[in-house]
């Protein structure tokens, strides 16, 4: 026959175990929810810059970028607008094209190149720089006849002309060493070396070797 007392003891130890399962369930409860409280309790603080700094960094912004443009136009590239007929088939009026300003200083200045310069300062007007084709170079000797360019004698073969263009005669032309003779190239619109004389390379700002605008006649000279 069974102790009662015993019965009563295995209940009771029963019970406890049950009771301190319980504690301990709860326990991990208690835990895994203060931790949730206190993950979810924790300060949160956004990273939203001010409205001053924002404008700050705006300002800088711009300012690099004005500065980085005129960097580029005071030493390297620049555009300019075609004001006359002088240059046409090649340029129309109101063209825009992008002139090397570096070209120059690590190369020579070659025939056939399109070039910007700065009218002869004894020359009043209201445009100040000029867009002309090279034609000759330092101690070449040009002429013009028979509705041609002769450089040293020999026929000057120029495929950016229009296939009517017509040139009148002019004497021969000794180019001084330093400078160029230049034309444009609608011959019969041109105020160009044939009147004003030969350019000093060092008047020249650049080269002009893009057209820019407008879009549809895009492309290099």
């Amino acid at each position: 026959m069974a102790d009662p007392s015993t019965d009563d003891w295995i209940q009771a130890t029963s019970a406890t175990s049950d009771l301190a399962d319980t504690d301990v369930a709860a326990a991990e409860v208690t835990q895994a929810t203060q931790a949730s409280e206190g993950a979810s309790g924790e300060e949160v603080v956004e990273a939203v810059p001010g409205a001053a700094r924002v404008m700050l960094e705006w300002v800088v912004i711009i300012v690099g970028a004005v500065g980085v443009a005129m960097i580029l136009r005071v030493f390297l590239f620049q555009p300019f607008w075609i004001p006359s007929q002088s240059m046409e088939s090649t340029l129309a009026v109101q063209d825009r094209v992008l002139v090397n300003k570096l070209s120059y200083r690590l190369n020579d200045v070659n025939r056939g190149d399109v070039v910007v310069f700065r009218r002869p300062d004894e020359e009043e007007a209201e445009i100040r720089d000029l867009i002309k084709r090279v034609i000759g170079l330092p101690g070449e000797t040009v002429e013009a006849r028979n509705n041609s360019i002769y450089i040293n004698g020999g026929k000057l073969i120029e495929p950016y002309l229009a296939a009517d263009e017509t040139i009148g005669d002019f004497s021969p032309v000794v180019v001084p060493p330093g400078e160029v003779f230049v034309m444009g190239d609608n011959r019969d619109e041109s105020y160009d070396s044939r009147f004003f004389g030969t350019v000093d390379v060092d008047r020249i700002i650049g080269r002009a070797f893009v057209l820019f605008w407008p879009f549809d006649r895009f492309g290099t000279l």
